[in-house]
């Protein structure tokens, strides 16, 4: 029944408090900051339908209605409304703000929603028909990565809305563009495109494998952004990169950002980290940081090293979704570690102890 047969002997004694303890403790025990760079409380352009041309940059809203946000449609000129809608904003993004870690906060949207940037799909929250789930009591927070803004240019932000019943909209919260108040600037920033493929095969890990037939996939960005809306189940990263030669011989973090929801990290073949256990999926996973500590022999100072990691999703978005990506100093890890989120200490230690229990 478990492979492991420490399952057996605790599994009775431990496991289903152990599993209400998680549910009942939730995942909000966090204390991370944000600053507020642009303020998107007031006037969007708004529009009832459907057409996916409405997420593109290039559209002509000129005709579109304006409405408040916050605040329900129905309230706004369209009582009784039920369905599809669209808003639009255009935003100004300094060039300096690339080197920011950004996010989109777009409070709570009654019922579901998908983000554009851009013309670029960002992210999602609920589903829509006819597959139909609610997602009217979510805070909406979207991680926008540099790839898809245009500095010192118009930036367009595209949210298609579903309304079931009742209110519908952009309805609460503080809508902004926020930056994280102390972020990380790795040392050596890894490709922005990756090799990458559904399904699992550790062979997939090995340095020799060869992955020219695997479609390249965007990092960090959610896999259903880029062709796999729907998908749960295991993914596979591949990169290959050559370390900066200033940083040979240092103590030495890969910094994988957050993943949805589970990993493994493996370089040159052998793995250097994990987080969480299909096992115990089901907890804050998919909010921490994968920093994995790199041993010096396994890094390679005169040719290519390959970067594997082996990622499962269990329930809506997946992968390696927010930022920064790369290897970092340890010296200068410690510095801003201390200032980041952390899980309270009896969620985590009970984590670590399921993971021991399944691994």
């Amino acid at each position: 029944m478990f492979r492991n047969p420490k399952c057996a002997a605790f599994l009775a004694l431990f496991l289903l408090p152990a599993l209400i303890v998680i549910v009942g403790t939730g995942s909000g025990a966090y204390a991370q900051q944000y600053n507020r760079l642009i303020d998107l409380r007031g006037e969007w352009r708004f529009e009832i339908g459907d057409d996916p041309r409405w997420a593109e940059p290039s559209f002509n809203d000129a005709g579109w209605v304006t409405l408040r946000v916050p605040g329900q449609w129905e309230e706004q000129g369209f009582p009784g409304y039920d369905g599809y809608a669209w808003y639009r904003k255009r935003v100004n993004i300094p060039r300096e703000w690339l080197q920011k870690q950004l996010y989109l906060d777009l409070g709570v949207v009654d019922d579901v929603d998908e983000v554009y940037v851009n013309g670029q799909f960002m992210g999602f929250r609920g589903q829509f028909p006819p597959d139909y789930r609610t997602a009217y009591n979510e805070f909406r927070f979207y991680y926008l990565p540099a790839y898809c803004l245009r500095p010192e240019e118009s930036n367009v932000i595209a949210v298609r809305v579903y309304d079931a019943e009742l209110g519908g909209g952009i309805v609460r919260g503080e809508p902004a563009i926020k930056e994280l108040s102390h972020s990380l600037a790795v040392d050596q920033p890894l490709p922005m495109t990756w090799k990458f493929k559904i399904g699992d095969d550790m062979a997939w890990r090995a340095s020799q494998f060869d992955d020219g037939n695997w479609e390249r996939i965007r990092v960090p960005a959610f896999w259903e952004t880029q062709g796999h809306k729907g998908y749960d189940g295991f993914g596979w990263y591949r990169v290959k990169f050559r370390l900066n030669p200033e940083l040979m011989g240092q103590h030495l973090i890969l910094f994988l950002g957050k993943i949805d929801d589970i990993d493994e990290a493996y370089l040159n073949g052998e793995r250097i980290g994990k987080t969480g256990t299909r096992y115990t999926y089901g907890g804050d996973e998919y909010r921490r940081w994968r920093a994995y500590t790199i041993p010096n022999e396994m890094l390679l100072a005169d040719r290519e090293n390959l970067l594997a990691v082996r990622v499962y999703d269990g329930f809506a978005h997946g992968g390696i979704y927010e930022g920064p990506i790369g290897i970092v100093r340890r010296e200068k890890y410690l510095e801003w570690a201390p200032h980041q989120e952390r899980p309270t200490g009896r969620q985590n230690g009970l984590q670590k102890f399921l993971e021991w229990l399944f691994e």
